[in-house]
């Protein structure tokens, strides 16, 4: 009686939650969101049609496809104008029983709500189902779209709460767009301010490339938060991929798939009257399959062990110590070490010879922590050297950062390391030489910056972005220049730019949203003010950065110091006051008389939105390259930028850094 009484008890405790979560809008069954559509534009069919007849065959032969474990259909049957396409989709925690039960639902409910449409999509929590009468296989389909936030809003500060969904939601964007042909899907969770869990899913159909899937993820990720900011969690379904994050777990452990079985190639769908056939054929070949595969268990892994310790027995017969260069690296209390091979250490005596002895018709510049000098190896290939100053007092620190970092990062638009020299006293590192010097030298220049019409321009703007993108995203390491610059923008022969100095850049940890340093270092002027002031740094302090160079591009003036008549003012000030005044031509360099209008207004807008001094509306990186890709895509409104030039700097052209030390010159490399 007593086991009756409690399990009743714990029944009514359980239904009083769910009813509970669903009335505050906190349950997943309250926050489903399913999406059907019948397309009567695609034309109809009439029942027994031989259309009809596919169709039927193609939505009933799911079930008989069982090589395929990984929840994605890519069918096709008949012949012509009768020939009918089909896409189902699962989510990546759905097993194979599971999926095939969630597009059987759909194929029900399709039948019904379509009854002759030729075209139709249905997607629900779990699964997708798309038919069409025309190839839909490697298309984006944004539409119909259906977006739902969740009703419970967040606690604290909605603006981190907005930028931890933000860069938690593009991890899990850029894990799935990597995927390959049988899945592009991710799950994880992290936590926001006040332990506020986010739990985040993203996923595209497998047939997208990473390109279009990371497109569409982000435009997902663009309209939520433009309509739902402070929303706890949001859902929007795409035919082409889903985007959701939520304070629960909706989603289950992710089915592991087979790392050395590529998807099969898809068969027509077996016609009715061979299906009894197929199926005996099936079984007689499934007991020969099953001993097959038994004697395969047995025999791989034996073979792979002995294969795995006869290769290790060789390996330690034949291995040889080899001389390393290590380097310990010190910032802020925390060390870490770094091992540098011997083929990266270039002997003092050839740089010494390369650069005719460090002679001063070779200097390309100057910085805080030395000279860059050009020269030219025996082989001929030219290189740049930068010798670090034997009295800088942190030359060694910043030394051993930029060959941490550069050794690790290989990327169109940052500058290749060549290797190092360590003798003695003597510090190097070696570059691959930039021969068009940096983007200063042109934009700030009268006469050489006609040289770059708003062509080049655009692309050396589209390539900074990509360059920023790969440190905070896509390298190895995740990584905050904390200088980006104009003098630190370098161009090759086709003036393609290159990031350069990494003296000051910060590693942080993937999941990790911002940190603090007790030293700034950096250039007034392109400095964030949260950076300048707190000593808080982040990706979004790059963002404020690139905002910042996006302008002097556009505009060819310098950040500081920019003359109106008897009036001195930063550029930030400038570009907004204009910008409200509906008068942004007016910062427009005057040379740039060829260019488009619509994406020079569109510069100074992403520009702007970069510069905001709210932190948290900042957009990443990824928004950005979005936005530079997608011309039909609304921006944002900013808001006011972070004046961080106060008006008794702004009739200085000279640059330094907040310690004093001053860290790059406005010299070229």
């Amino acid at each position: 009686m007593a086991g009756v009484s409690f399990g009743l008890l714990s029944f009514i405790l359980c239904l009083f939650i769910i009813i509970t979560s669903q009335a505050n809008g906190q349950g997943t069954i309250a926050f489903e969101l399913s999406v059907q559509e019948c397309d009567n534009t695609r034309g109809n069919y009439t029942i027994n049609s031989t259309y009809h007849t596919n169709l039927n065959t193609l939505l009933s032969s799911f079930s008989s496809h069982a090589e395929i474990n990984y929840g994605f259909y890519n069918l096709s049957y008949g012949q012509g104008t009768d020939k009918v396409y089909a896409i189902g989709l699962c989510t990546g925690d759905q097993n194979q029983v599971d999926c095939i039960g969630c597009l059987n639902v759909a194929i029900g409910d399709l039948t019904q709500l379509c009854p002759n449409q030729k075209e139709a999509i249905h997607c629900r929590g779990e699964c997708l189902l798309r038919y069409s009468n025309r190839p839909i296989f490697g298309t984006v389909q944004n539409k119909p779209i259906r977006i739902l936030p969740l009703t419970k809003n967040v606690t604290g500060s909605v603006d981190l709460f907005n930028a931890v969904v933000e860069s938690w939601m593009t991890n899990l964007t850029r894990k799935a767009a990597s995927g390959d042909s049988r899945r592009k899907y991710a799950t994880g969770f992290t936590f926001a301010p006040n332990i506020q869990t986010i739990n985040g899913q993203t996923q595209c159909t497998p047939d997208l490339s990473s390109e279009e899937c990371t497109k569409c993820l982000m435009e997902s990720m663009v309209r939520i938060t433009q309509c739902c900011s402070g929303n706890a969690g949001g859902n929007v379904l795409k035919p082409s991929c889903r985007f959701r994050f939520d304070p629960l777990t909706y989603y289950g452990p992710t089915q592991t798939l087979d790392p050395d079985s590529p998807p099969p190639a898809m068969a027509p769908p077996p016609s009715p009257s061979t299906n009894k056939t197929s199926s005996s054929q099936s079984q007689a070949s499934a007991g020969k399959s099953k001993t097959a595969r038994t004697i395969t268990a047995i025999t791989v892994p034996v073979a792979s062990v002995v294969l795995a310790l006869g290769l290790f027995c060789i390996f330690l017969a034949v291995r040889k110590p080899t001389k390393k260069s290590e380097i310990k690296r010190e910032e802020d209390s925390h060390e870490d070490e770094i091992t540098i091979d011997e083929s990266l250490q270039f002997n003092f005596d050839t740089i010494r010879v390369a650069t005719n002895e460090f002679d001063d018709s070779n200097k390309l510049g100057e910085g805080g922590f030395g000279a860059v000098y050009s020269g030219r190896l025996s082989n001929g290939q030219v290189i740049a050297v930068k010798r670090l100053s034997r009295d800088s007092r942190q030359g060694d620190m910043e030394f051993k950062n930029e060959v941490l970092l550069m050794a690790k990062l290989q990327h169109r638009n940052l500058v290749r390391l060549l290797g190092f020299c360590l003798e003695g006293r003597e510090r190097l590192l070696v570059y691959e030489y930039v021969p068009n010097k940096s983007l200063d030298c042109f934009i700030f220049d009268p006469i050489k910056k006609t040289q770059l019409n708003w062509q080049r321009r655009y692309k050396i703007i589209e390539g900074i972005a990509r360059g920023i993108l790969y440190l905070h995203e896509d390298s190895r390491l995740r990584i905050i220049h904390r200088d980006l610059k104009a003098s630190n923008i370098l161009l090759d022969e086709e003036m393609h730019p290159k990031i350069s100095d990494f003296g000051i850049a910060r590693l942080v940890q993937v999941d990790q949203t911002q940190a603090y340093t007790n030293k700034i270092v950096g250039t007034y002027g392109y400095m964030a003010p949260e950076y300048a002031i707190y000593g808080q740094f982040s990706a979004k302090s790059d963002v404020f950065s690139f905002g910042v160079l996006v302008l002097e591009i556009v505009s060819g003036q310098k950040n500081t110091g920019i003359r109106r008549g008897e009036n001195v003012e930063d550029l930030l000030n400038l570009a907004w006051r204009n910008w409200k005044n509906g008068t942004a031509t007016n910062i427009v360099d005057p040379s740039l008389n060829d260019g488009s209008q619509n994406e020079i207004m569109r510069c100074i807008h992403i520009a702007l939105l970069c510069v905001q001094e709210n932190v948290a509306k900042r957009p990443t990186m990824a928004s950005i390259e979005l936005m530079f890709n997608g011309n039909s895509l609304t921006l944002p409104v900013p808001s006011e930028p972070a004046f961080g030039v106060d008006s008794k700097s702004t009739n200085k052209s000279i640059e330094y850094s907040v310690d004093d030390s001053s860290i790059t010159e406005p010299y070229p490399r």
